[in-house]
């Protein structure tokens, strides 16, 4: 490894405030009364925590030793921290636009004690992204780039962008799909090198695309459907491989869990791993994030990441190449 990393990540950044109720949503909504719906949840615990989609899968890249470039919009009345914290793991931060007299994005979550999540999203600067170009990365710099859930419009453009400039791309515009219109999702698998979404999220993509999996395949290398505690999905047009979840020491928060799933998919592709391999990095990677609260609460070293994986799926020779422990093994 020790060479440049090239991978820009776009989609959100954000401030999580995650708050955590006692109780199941189920037992306070009354089905007959949906349409008037009114309720207010008391809850016992709130943690402000750095999070966002495009940071949360650049810091699980950054501690597995290769931090990417962030391409996002930010406000200027509370960036300055979480830059200085951002830039310490190593991320690039050069691409990233500084809005002023704006908040950065800001996102209130809501767990029960089923892990279900009601979220509300406030935009703040990210709403800036569309005025927003890939163009302004030099194409040198530009190896492979992760479009994750901004605004839908940027989304499209920057898709676009990748398919005219000939950069390959990962597409995972996740909680976004619903705002998007099928002709736009279906042009965002077109030529995609990855298409990324947990299971609902895929099926949201079929249904509005009119797509089936042979269908998406055709467009795209790569589909991978991630399923939570059972695992994930990982198939191309060559083979089908199915990825036992690893081990959860201790469940204490899901949120965050599939950006870095993400994070050490494309840190594992980038590596050139199988892709077997890459999505049992992927897995560990996400598991690491659900033991801890906040998206980037979780903290390892690669020799700690290495050896919880042989634990988990047995020794891999590649994987400690990939982490650059070959050395010290």
């Amino acid at each position: 490894m020790n060479t440049p990393n090239k991978t820009i990540i776009t989609g959100s950044v954000a401030y999580d405030y995650i708050m955590d109720f006692p109780g199941y949503f189920k037992e306070h909504i009354m089905p007959e009364k949906i349409h008037v719906l009114n309720l207010s949840f008391l809850v016992k615990t709130m943690k402000r925590n750095r999070g966002g989609v495009a940071a949360n899968i650049a810091y699980t890249m950054a501690l597995l030793g290769a931090p990417p470039s962030l391409f996002a919009s930010v406000g200027a009345n509370d960036w300055a921290v979480y830059d200085e914290a951002t830039r310490s793991l190593g991320i690039d931060t050069r691409f990233v636009e500084v809005v002023p007299d704006e908040f950065t994005a800001t996102c209130y979550i809501t767990t029960d004690q089923d892990n279900n999540q009601i979220t509300g999203f406030y935009p703040g600067a990210m709403a800036f992204d569309k005025q927003r170009s890939l163009t302004s990365i030099p194409r040198e710099e530009m190896g492979l780039v992760v479009i994750g859930p901004t605004e839908p419009e940027p989304i499209v453009q920057f898709t676009r962008e990748c398919q005219e400039l000939g950069v390959p791309y990962v597409y995972s515009p996740i909680w976004q799909i619903i705002r998007m219109t099928g002709d736009e999702i279906a042009q965002g698998l077109r030529g995609a090198k990855v298409v990324v979404a947990n299971d609902y999220e895929y099926e949201l993509i079929k249904d509005k695309t009119g797509l089936d999996q042979r269908d998406i395949l055709d467009h795209a290398e790569m589909v991978v459907c991630t399923k939570g505690k059972q695992g994930s999905l990982i198939m191309t047009r060559d083979e089908v491989a199915e990825i036992p979840a690893a081990e959860v020491e201790e469940l204490l928060d899901p949120v965050g869990a599939g950006d870095a799933y993400l994070g050490g998919l494309v840190f594992a592709l980038n590596a050139g791993l199988d892709v077997p391999t890459a999505g049992r990095v992927a897995s560990l990677a996400a598991v690491y994030t659900v033991e801890k609260y906040g998206t980037q609460g979780q903290s390892y070293t690669r020799e700690q990441f290495a050896d919880r994986y042989a634990g988990n799926y047995g020794d891999n020779p590649l994987v400690i190449e990939a982490l650059d422990l070959s050395a010290a093994k």
